[in-house]
C-alpha cells in the first residue's frame, strides 16, 4: 500500500522520475555504498553533481498513445518504480550526490511539429517547476523538437532564458540526420550564443536493429555507445566543432568507443586521402577536439576511468550515474577508488568541472 500511494501522490503532484523494475534485485547485489553526503577529500567539501539523471513524466507519456507503454516497458505494472520527488532525494543522499543535472531522453522525434511541441513544452515547464522548488538539488536539460530545428531553436532560447535550464538534451542523431547537416546549424548556433550545455544521449543506432537482434540487448549495450561515437566523429571530421568553437558539448556513457581508439582518427585521412573531403580543412587533429568536450565518468571500471581521463583529460570528465536506472549505483565511490587519480583530479569529477561548465556555485 506505501507504494501504491507513493505511486498515487507522484501523479498528483506531476512530477515522477523512471526507474527500474529490477532496483530491488540489484540493490541486494550491490554492496552498501562507502560515500555518504556531505562528501569530502583530504578534509575539502565536494559538491557532488551528477550530469547523467533521468525522469519522466506522465503528461508527456500520455501524449504518445499506445506508444506510451513502450517507453516505460522496463517498469510497466511495476508503480512503485515511480518514485516521488521524497524518495529522489533520499535516493541522492544515499548515493552522496548533492545535486543532479536531470534529463528526459528524446522519444518524440518521430512526431509531426504540434504534437511534439506539446511534448516538450510540458517536459521543459515541468523540469524547471521541479528546478525551481529544489534549486540546490535539481537543474536540468531542455527537452528540444530538433526534427523541426526552427522550433528547437525557440524552444531552447525560451528554456534558458524564461525557464531557467542549463542547455539541452539531444539524441544522437535525429531519425538517421547526423547533427553535422546544415539545418541543424542554427541551433548549435544558438546554444552557442545562450551558452548552453548540450547533453548527447544516444537512442541506440536503429539502422543496426536487425543486428542487434538476440541475447545481451545489444541495441543499447553496443547501440548506445555506437550511436554517441558516430555522433560526436561527424561533429569533429565535417568541421562542424570548427563553425562553432564555443560550443558546450556532453557525451553520454563516457563518449562512446570514440576516446578508446580516437588515435585512430588521427591518421585516417593521411592513410586514405580518397576517404575525406579535401575541402573540410581541420583546425587542429580530430583527437584535440576531444579536450574541447566534455565526458560522463560512466565508464564502470577504475581501469576504463584511466584511460578516459588519459585521452580527454580529468578537466573534461564529470559525474554521471544514469540514475534512476541502475548502470552505476555508486558513482562516487567509482571516482574516490580511483587510484589512479589525484586529489585534485577526483574533486574535479566529482563535481568542479560540472559546476564549472554549467555556472554553479562549486560548494
Amino acid at each position: 500500500m506505501t507504494n501504491r500511494r507513493n505511486f498515487l501522490k507522484g501523479v498528483a503532484s506531476g512530477i515522477i522520475f523512471c526507474s527500474c523494475g529490477l532496483l530491488d534485485a540489484a540493490h541486494a547485489q550491490q554492496p552498501a555504498a562507502r560515500a555518504r553526503r556531505p562528501v569530502t577529500v583530504k578534509g575539502k567539501r565536494v559538491k557532488t553533481i551528477d550530469v547523467h539523471a533521468h525522469c519522466m513524466f506522465h503528461e508527456a507519456n500520455d501524449l504518445m498513445g499506445e506508444e506510451a507503454a513502450r517507453l516505460v516497458a522496463p517498469v510497466r505494472n511495476a508503480p512503485e518504480a515511480f518514485i516521488t520527488v521524497a524518495e529522489r532525494l533520499k535516493a541522492m543522499d544515499d548515493m552522496a550526490i548533492d545535486m543532479e543535472v536531470l534529463s528526459i531522453n528524446p522519444f518524440w522525434y518521430r512526431k509531426e511539429r504540434d504534437l511534439a511541441a506539446q511534448i516538450v513544452k510540458i517536459n521543459n515547464e515541468k523540469l524547471a517547476e521541479l528546478c525551481a522548488a529544489q534549486p540546490e538539488r535539481f537543474a536540468a536539460f531542455a527537452s528540444l523538437a530538433l526534427q523541426h530545428p526552427d522550433l528547437a531553436v525557440e524552444q531552447l532560447e525560451h528554456a534558458v532564458k524564461k525557464l531557467g535550464l542549463r542547455g539541452a538534451a539531444i539524441g544522437g542523431s535525429v531519425l538517421g540526420e547526423s547533427f553535422h547537416e546544415a539545418r541543424f546549424h542554427p541551433v548549435w548556433a544558438k546554444a552557442e550564443e545562450l551558452g548552453a550545455v548540450l547533453f548527447v544521449h544516444p537512442q541506440s543506432t536503429p539502422e543496426l536493429a536487425n543486428r542487434f537482434k538476440g541475447n545481451g540487448w545489444l541495441s543499447n549495450t553496443i547501440g548506445n555507445p555506437l550511436e554517441t561515437t558516430i555522433a560526436l566523429q561527424h561533429l569533429i571530421f565535417e568541421g562542424t566543432l570548427d563553425k562553432f568553437p564555443r560550443l558546450k558539448v556532453l557525451a553520454a556513457h563516457g563518449g562512446g568507443y570514440l576516446p578508446s581508439y580516437a588515435p585512430r582518427s588521427d591518421h585516417a585521412c593521411f592513410v586514405s586521402p580518397a576517404g575525406c573531403n579535401p575541402d573540410i580543412k581541420l583546425k587542429k587533429k580530430p583527437t584535440e577536439y576531444l579536450n574541447q568536450m566534455h565526458f560522463d565518468a560512466l565508464v564502470f571500471t577504475a581501469e576504463a576511468l584511466r584511460h578516459l581521463v588519459a585521452q580527454v583529460g580529468a578537466s573534461q570528465v564529470v559525474l554521471g550515474s544514469d540514475h534512476p536506472y541502475i548502470w552505476e549505483q555508486h558513482p562516487v565511490d567509482h571516482v574516490l577508488g580511483a587510484s589512479t587519480l589525484s586529489d585534485p583530479q577526483k574533486v574535479a569529477i566529482l563535481g568542479g568541472n560540472a559546476a564549472k561548465l554549467f555556472g554553479f556555485k562549486a560548494v
